[in-house]
This record gives structure tokens, sequence and C-alpha cells, in this order.
């Protein structure tokens, strides 16, 4: 599927997602998650923030220097934030909203077909188990690989060509977290489903670069699993 396919299921899953009581509500749910392990992450790090600056480098006397240390006391607020920001969302990830997006792709799944294929008889809590086994590589990894590019963006020539190249690279595992919700559920292998995700990488594109759009990323997060399972429905019909 193409670019626009990608972005076209984005947007019918969030329509069907505000349009359906039991979806909108753990999108709700989901987005909140987010927000408020982020405050209570980033308050816990701006508290001990400066006795954070003071173990790298004790306030200055000398009032020729001592701009530098209001530089870097910015500086390494900045990142501080940012970093509790990355923790955040793979905390609330694996923790919480791998159970969310599953519930609401189950949701998705049984509204388009009428019922939710079920690959074996394992218990709900090995299920659950399973699935957040999946979710660490499939969270950790790309956010850490983006990280990593963005990174070597800043200290590279071709930084800015490697800043976009690593946020569209964010963009098609951020769509991928979501498609592989249905495959995972069913118990296929991590390589057949990584061969999935390499097979249309211009639709993953498509999807994930709605999640690039500054405020309204959040949205389009929240109600992502709804667009995806519906992808996987019409593409695979299983």
């Amino acid at each position: 599927m193409s670019l626009f396919s990608g972005i076209k299921y984005n947007l019918k899953g969030l329509i069907l997602g505000l349009k359906t009581p039991k979806l909108l509500i753990l999108g709700i749910i989901r987005f909140f998650v987010v927000i408020i392990i982020t405050i209570l992450f980033a308050g816990l790090i701006l508290v001990y923030q400066q006795e954070i600056l003071n173990l790298m480098w004790s306030k200055p006397e000398s009032q020729w220097i001592l701009w530098l240390w209001y530089l870097l006391s910015w500086l390494s607020s900045a990142v501080l934030v940012s970093f509790t920001m990355v923790l955040s969302y793979l905390v609330s990830q694996i923790l919480f909203s791998v159970f969310i997006m599953d519930l609401m792709s189950r949701i998705t799944e049984k509204k388009v077909t009428g019922s939710i294929r079920k690959p074996n008889t394992m218990p709900w809590w090995q299920q659950f188990l399973f699935l957040i086994k999946q979710e660490l590589p499939r969270a950790t990894v790309p956010v850490l690989l983006s990280l990593v590019l963005i990174g070597l963006g800043w200290l590279t020539p071709l930084g800015p060509i490697v800043t976009i190249l690593s946020s569209l690279a964010a963009a098609i595992f951020l769509a991928w977290d979501n498609t592989d919700l249905v495959p995972a559920r069913r118990m296929i292998s991590f390589g057949e489903r990584f061969r999935l995700l390499k097979n249309s990488l211009p639709f993953h594109l498509g999807f994930g670069i709605l999640f690039l759009i500054p405020l309204l990323n959040i949205l389009f997060l929240s109600f992502a699993p709804v667009g995806a399972t519906l992808y996987y429905m019409d593409k695979y019909r299983t």
C-alpha cells in the first residue's frame, strides 16, 4: 500500500475511535496516562536538577564565567526534560499502553469482523506477558536508534539531513508499533512480522507521518491502534 493509503487509514482510525464510545474512552485514558507519567518524571528530575548540575560543575564565583554556568544549567534542564519524555513514553508504553492498545485493537477487530480470532487457549495473563515481551524490542530499539541518529546529526555536517531521516524512521517504527498488534496477538514470529514491515514501508511512513505534527501527534497516537487494525483486517483478512 502507498504512502497516501497509510495517511488514509490513520485518519479512518481516528474518526472511528472518536465515534465509538469504548474506543474514545480508551484513547482518552491512554492520552492522560502518558501525560501524567511525563509530569511525574519531569517534576522529579527538575526538583533534583540543581543537585545534578552541581555534581557536574559547582556554581562559579567569577562573574566572567557565570554566564557559561547558567547556559549549562539551561542545556542540562532541556536534556533532562527530553530524557524524561522518552522515558515516560517507554514506561507508559510497556506497562500500560500495550494493554490499552491491544484492547483497542480487539474492540476494532470485533466491530469489523464480528469476532476476535484467538490463536490458542492461552490464559489472558500469559497473553499479556507475551505482549509485554513483544513490546520491549518493538518500543525501545526504535526510540534508542532515533536518539542515536539525532545525536549523530548534531555532530556531523549532514546534521539537517540526518535529523530528517531519523524523524522519518521514528514515524515508521511508531506506525509499526500499532500495525504489529494483530500479528503479535496471533503469535506470528518476530522475524515474519518484521518482514511484513519491510514489505510495506511506504504505507508505514504514511501512517506514521501524522505523528510528526506537533500537538496533534498525541491525538493521532492515542487512536492509532484503531486505524492499524483496520489496515490489517483489510489487507490480510485473517
